[in-house]
C-alpha cells in the first residue's frame, strides 16, 4: 500500500485526499490551520461538496485510511508520494500566479525526505514551476532520493468526487520512466474504467491545465458575445448554441450564455496563462480578450438590469455562488452583479441554497433571507443569478402575490419566456 501525504486541505487537497483513500491508499492531509484541522478530524467539511461528508466519515472512522496533521516533518516518515495542493491565487498587480505557498511547501518537504519518494505538483501552476520545486528540494536532498511530477487536477466544483473517480483523463508529466511508472501504478484503480492516462513532459503537463481552462473560458466568453448580438437582432442564443453544439468539432458543453465565468479557477487561470506567456514574449491576444470580455460583462448586465428599473428599487437576487452545487462565491459573477446593483442604489434582497455564509462575508450590505420566497417579498424584480435546481420550479403564481412589480431577469435562461409572460411577468432572458 502506498502512503500519501497531501499538503493543503483546500478544495483540491481534500478532494484528492478522500478519493485516494477511497482507492485504498493511506492518506495524511497536512494543514497549518488548527481550527480547520479540528473540524476535519471530526468529519466536518469546511466547504459544501456533494458526497464529501460521507467519504470523510467512511475513511476517518471506518477504514482509518484518512488522517490529518499540522506538520509535514512529523508526519511524513513513510511517505511514498507528496502532493502539493496549496493555493496559487492571482497577484493583483501583475495578474500572475502567487507561488509563495508552493515554494514554502517545497522547502518543508525537503526537510522531511528520508527515503526515495515522488513530489507531485497538483496545484495549478505556470510552466516551469515543477522544475523550480526540484531545484528547491535539491538544495537539501540528494537527487537520487526523489523525483518531481506534474499531475494537474481537472475537478469541477459540485461534481469533484465523481470527476476524480471517473475522470476524462489523467495527465502525468515526468522526466523519467521510474516516476512515470509509479504514477501509473498509483492510478491503476482507474484502469478498469479504461481512463486515458496521458504521459508527457513536465512542461507539457503544466501547459495542458492552463490551456484547457482557458479554452473552456473562451467558449463561454464567445457565446456570451453572440448572446449580445442575438438580443439586438431578435435571435435566440439557446437555439444558436444548440445548433452549434451538434457539430462534433465544436461540442455543446460550455456554450450556455449567462453572466460570465467565475469561481476559483477560470478567472485566475486565464490571467496567469496570459501573464506567463507575456514573460516569454508571447502575446496570447485571444486569452487577453477573453479576460476583458468577461470583466466587461459584469458592467454590461448590471446596466441592462438597472436601465429597466426605477431608481432605488428593491430587487431580489436568487443564487450567489458562481455555479450550482457549491458554496463558493470567489469571483462569482452573481455576487459581482448584485454588489454592483447595490452600489447603484438598489436594495438587494438575496437567497442562495448553500452560499449564504460566504456571501455575507463577501458583502454584508446585501440583505439575506432564508428562502427564495422570503427574498421576493416587496421586490420590484427577480434576478436569477445561479441555476440551482431549487429555482427551476418556483411557484410564480405565489410569488406574483408578494411582488411589487412582476419583472424577471433570467440570466441563466432556465425558464420558458412564454409561460412567464402569460402570468403577466415582464421577462428578460440572456441572448433572446
Amino acid at each position: 500500500m502506498m502512503n500519501l501525504t497531501i499538503v493543503g486541505t483546500g478544495y483540491v487537497g481534500l478532494v484528492t485526499g478522500v478519493c485516494f483513500a477511497e482507492f485504498g491508499y493511506s492518506v495524511t492531509c497536512i494543514d497549518k490551520d488548527t481550527e480547520r484541522l479540528e473540524k476535519l478530524k471530526s468529519g466536518t467539511c469546511p466547504f459544501f461538496e456533494p458526497g464529501m461528508d460521507k467519504l470523510l466519515d467512511k475513511h476517518i472512522n471506518k477504514t482509518k485510511l484518512l488522517s490529518f496533521a499540522s506538520s509535514i516533518k512529523n508526519n511524513s516518515e513513510n511517505t511514498d508520494i507528496f502532493f502539493i495542493t496549496v493555493g496559487t491565487p492571482t497577484r493583483r498587480l501583475e495578474d500572475e500566479a502567487d507561488l509563495s505557498f508552493v515554494w514554502q511547501v517545497a522547502d518543508e518537504i525537503s526537510e522531511s525526505i528520508k527515503k526515495y519518494c515522488l513530489v507531485v505538483t497538483k496545484s495549478t501552476v505556470p510552466v516551469g514551476t515543477t522544475s523550480e520545486v526540484k531545484k528547491i528540494i535539491s538544495n537539501k536532498v540528494d537527487q537520487k532520493l526523489f523525483d518531481v511530477v506534474s499531475n494537474p487536477e481537472f475537478l469541477r466544483e459540485g461534481s469533484a468526487i465523481d470527476d476524480f473517480i471517473r475522470p476524462d483523463r489523467v495527465v502525468i508529466g515526468t522526466d523519467n520512466k521510474k516516476s512515470e511508472n509509479i504514477m501509473k501504478e498509483l492510478y491503476r484503480p482507474l484502469f478498469l474504467k479504461e481512463t486515458p492516462i496521458v504521459a508527457t513532459s513536465i512542461e507539457t503537463s503544466e501547459i495542458i491545465k492552463y490551456a484547457s481552462n482557458s479554452f473552456l473560458a473562451t467558449k463561454i466568453a464567445f457565446i456570451n458575445e453572440v448572446a449580445d448580438l442575438c438580443e439586438v437582432v431578435g435571435a435566440d442564443v439557446q437555439q444558436v448554441a444548440h445548433a452549434m453544439g451538434i457539430d462534433k468539432r465544436i461540442g455543446s458543453k460550455f456554450l450556455n450564455a449567462g453572466p460570465g465565468f467565475g469561481g476559483s479557477c477560470f478567472p485566475k487561470d486565464v490571467k496567469a496563462f496570459a501573464s506567463t506567456a507575456k514573460k516569454k514574449n508571447i502575446d496570447l491576444s485571444i486569452i487577453n480578450a477573453v479576460n476583458k470580455s468577461n470583466q466587461d460583462r459584469i458592467i454590461k448586465i448590471s446596466n441592462k438590469i438597472s436601465s429597466k428599473l426605477k431608481n432605488n428599487s428593491t430587487i431580489t437576487f436568487l443564487g450567489l455562488s458562481f455555479k450550482p452545487n457549491t458554496d463558493d462565491v470567489r469571483d462569482s459573477t452573481s455576487m459581482k452583479i448584485a454588489s454592483n446593483l447595490f452600489d447603484q442604489g438598489f436594495k438587494v434582497q438575496c437567497y442562495d441554497p448553500e452560499a449564504m455564509s460566504n456571501s455575507k462575508k463577501e458583502n454584508s450590505n446585501l440583505v439575506f433571507f432564508n428562502s427564495a420566497y422570503e427574498a421576493c417579498e416587496g421586490s420590484s424584480a427577480i434576478i436569477i443569478g445561479t441555476e440551482w435546481n431549487e429555482f427551476r420550479a418556483l411557484n410564480f403564481e405565489k410569488i406574483s402575490k408578494i411582488l411589487k412589480e412582476k419583472i424577471i431577469f433570467d440570466l441563466r435562461n432556465i425558464y420558458i419566456p412564454k409561460d412567464l409572460k402569460e402570468m403577466g411577468y415582464e421577462y428578460y432572458g440572456t441572448g433572446k
